[in-house]
C-alpha cells in the first residue's frame, strides 16, 4: 500500500483535511507541527516551503493546499465515491475553486478590516465582499449538495469553509448557510476527524499548562 502522510497542526486548515482522510478510510500517518519552531525549518520545510501547514504525501507525491488536497484524495481513492464521473465534474469544479478563491479572499479582506473600492472593485478577483457571497448564497438555494445528487469532496470543502466562517462570524448566518454546514458536517467521518484534532488540542494545551 503506498504511504500517505499527513503534516498538520490540529488549530489549522488541517482540520478539513482531517475530515478528508477520515471519509476516505485509509490508513494514515500524522505527522504534528508547531508554528513558528518546526513548521518553519527543515525537514518541514522541504514538503512546503510556504511553511505552512497541512500538507501530504502521497506515495512520494507531495500535495499542498486544502481544496487541491480535497480533490486528489477524491481521485487517488475513488472507491469512496466522493468525486462525480469525470463528465459531471462542471459544479465541482466550479464550486470548489470559487470558494478557494472569490470567497475566501472576500472573507479574509472582511476579517482585517479591508475595504476594496468601489472604483478598484474590477481589480479584486472577488469584487466585493457582497458579490461573493451572495454568488455562493445562489448557488446553494434550492440543492441539497452543492455538485450533483450526493455528497462529494466539494460538499466536504465547501461545507468546511461555511462552517468555519460561521463560527467565527465571518458569514451572516442565513438559513441556506447553516442549514447547509448542519446537513454537511452531519457525518460519522466528521465527527471521527473533529475527535482526533479534539484530543491533539487538549493535549497541547494540557503540555503548555504543565
Amino acid at each position: 500500500m503506498a504511504e500517505l502522510i499527513f503534516y498538520t497542526n490540529p488549530m489549522s486548515r488541517g482540520q478539513t483535511v482531517r475530515w478528508m482522510l477520515e471519509e476516505i478510510g485509509q490508513p494514515y500517518d500524522t505527522e504534528l507541527l508547531e508554528y513558528g519552531t518546526s513548521m518553519k525549518a527543515e525537514p518541514y520545510l522541504s514538503i512546503n516551503p510556504m511553511g505552512k501547514v497541512p500538507a501530504i504525501r502521497h506515495d512520494g507525491k507531495v500535495v499542498t493546499e486544502v481544496a487541491a488536497i480535497c480533490l486528489y484524495l477524491a481521485d487517488a481513492f475513488p472507491e469512496a465515491g466522493l468525486a462525480p464521473d469525470p463528465r459531471d465534474r462542471a459544479d465541482y469544479y466550479r464550486w470548489v475553486f470559487f470558494t478557494a478563491g472569490p470567497v475566501e479572499a472576500a472573507f479574509t479582506c472582511r476579517s482585517l478590516g479591508v475595504e476594496v473600492p468601489p472604483e478598484r472593485q474590477a481589480m479584486a478577483g472577488f469584487g466585493s465582499y457582497d458579490t461573493a457571497i451572495n454568488t455562493l448564497e445562489q448557488g446553494l438555494t434550492g440543492r441539497q449538495f452543492i455538485a450533483g445528487d450526493r455528497f462529494t469532496a466539494a460538499d466536504l470543502f465547501v461545507g468546511a469553509m461555511v462552517n468555519f466562517m460561521l463560527t467565527f462570524k465571518l458569514l451572516e448566518p442565513r438559513p441556506v448557510f447553516t442549514d447547509y454546514a448542519a446537513r454537511m458536517t452531519d457525518r460519522d467521518a466528521h465527527r471521527r476527524a473533529q475527535e482526533i484534532d479534539g484530543r491533539l488540542i487538549a493535549e497541547a494545551q494540557a503540555k503548555q499548562q504543565g
